[in-house]
């Protein structure tokens, strides 16, 4: 195996281990630390970062390993084509044993960056999965009237559970009240202005019924 292939293999050990730890059962409590300092940490968004590069990598060698299977495969037919007489077949016997071995490598090497990249998608979508049981916990114990459920640690799961809707939907609900407070500032000042308007009217017809 190379040497990228066995950095290949550890990543995909890694996984497992991190998988593991994330299905493992923990106190809520611990659990919400956990989780909490996972989304907040700056290690482990430069690790994140890190990941994401090089599983674009790994993507590259899941593609040439499927060309390399693809090719083997057609090289597998070609001898079988070939092997119409006896002696042709003993002569082809080593070539054909060689190709047997790539074609074991190149499928090995295929399923090894196939399962890392399917193995991530899980990782991730069972992370955000967890972030969001932690937050509905967090808002049935408020509901319940748990006031340690709320805090730091529950503010920053929500964020993270949210994957980014929490705080847009904040930013939204805050222009709009902006919005609100310019739209009531303008009705009260065209209310005054509106009442201005009225006082100079009833002035100037009342004016001249007093000269009469």
């Amino acid at each position: 195996m190379t040497l990228y292939y066995s950095l290949v293999f550890l990543l995909l050990v890694f996984e497992m281990a991190v998988f593991l730890g994330l299905i493992i059962p923990l106190p809520y409590t611990v659990k919400r630390k956990l989780f909490a300092f996972i989304s907040e940490s700056p290690i482990i968004a430069k690790l994140q970062y890190g990941l994401k590069i090089t599983f674009i990598f790994i993507l590259i060698l899941f593609i040439d390993s499927v060309n390399r299977v693809y090719r083997v495969q057609l090289e597998t037919a070609a001898f079988s084509k070939d092997t119409t007489s006896v002696g042709r077949a003993a002569a082809l016997g080593a070539e054909r044993m060689e190709v047997q071995a790539r074609k074991f490598y190149s499928q090995r090497n295929m399923y090894l960056c196939g399962f890392t990249l399917f193995l991530s998608l899980i990782l991730n979508r069972t992370y955000i999965m967890i972030l969001e049981v932690l937050r509905l916990e967090d808002r049935v114990k408020l509901l319940e009237g748990d006031k340690k459920a709320g805090g730091k640690d529950s503010a920053r799961i929500a964020e993270a559970g949210g994957v980014g809707e929490i705080g847009r939907l904040k930013k939204e609900l805050e222009a709009k009240d902006r919005d609100i407070e310019t739209l009531k500032k303008q009705t009260e000042g065209l209310q005054r202005e509106y009442h201005n308007l009225g006082d100079k009217v009833s002035q100037s017809d009342s004016a001249p019924k007093k000269d009469r």
